[in-house]
């Protein structure tokens, strides 16, 4: 396993992208079971702010930094991250090797339909991609409508999961049921990537990806999204002033 370098409280490994899709799929070869939490620095400063979060976050197998502002977090406070690794990639990257290390995928999670049109799309773009099943997001997520999911993916025989729920819905699911899923080699807490994938939200043109400025390009597509974008500059000066009450 890779280092880990403490952000905030959240332990993220500290890994390329590279690294982080070698990793997921050797341990996939092993079959080991793994579970891969992408906290970006919304998500760290929703565990400062409900330190029950912690524990929730902090069962992932595999924790990367899906988000400029952790990198940036771990400079501030000298503890350097190799880079951002986003989750929606990560998926992509497992997409892609499903074909020759024969990893069947099933897509969980969007609107009714979305799981579907992401599956098709991902075919499309990655032939030879295996995918065995897909199920919305829609359904309460204990009890016996989560139970039939969990059957539902059991069936299909699928190794990988996608479980695109948003967080902490996601994570809280996937460490309350894996082990009712025993076929399943990797679990991803992906968030929204299957709107993505499914091409009905569009990815941020490579000059804002490529200048770290892909959180400004959905703030300026969803105005809606900025009382959730405030967190982003408590997080960062909040790291700053933790790091003057913390100097040795």
């Amino acid at each position: 396993m890779a280092e880990k370098i403490n952000v905030r409280g959240v332990y993220f490994d500290n890994v390329t992208m590279d690294e982080a899709a070698a990793m997921l799929i050797e341990r996939a070869r092993a079959g080991v079971q793994t579970s891969l939490f992408t906290p970006n620095s919304e998500i760290v400063q929703m565990c400062i702010d409900n330190p029950e979060m912690y524990d929730i976050i902090g069962k992932g197998d595999v924790i990367i930094p899906d988000g400029i502002g952790v990198v940036k977090a771990a400079k501030i406070l000298k503890t350097p991250l190799k880079e951002r690794v986003a989750g929606f990639d990560t998926g992509k990257r497992i997409i892609a090797a499903s074909k020759d290390e024969g990893l069947k995928i099933f897509f969980l999670g969007g609107k009714p339909g979305i799981a579907e049109q992401a599956a098709e799309k991902m075919q499309e773009e990655y032939p030879g991609s295996i995918f065995v099943g897909t199920n919305d997001g829609y359904f309460k997520k204990e009890g016996a409508e989560s139970d039939a999911v969990i059957a539902k993916v059991n069936e299909s025989g699928a190794d990988v999961l996608f479980v695109c729920l948003g967080a902490p819905t996601q994570e809280k699911w996937i460490n309350e049921n894996r082990d009712k899923m025993p076929g399943v080699k990797l679990f991803l807490a992906l968030g929204g990537s299957l709107d993505g994938y499914s091409g009905n939200v569009k990815r941020a043109p490579q000059f804002f990806i490529k200048h770290n400025l892909e959180w400004f390009y959905r703030l300026a597509c969803q105005p809606s999204r900025i009382g959730r974008m405030m967190k982003l500059p408590k997080f960062y000066f909040g790291t700053w002033i933790y790091k003057m009450k913390n100097k040795k």
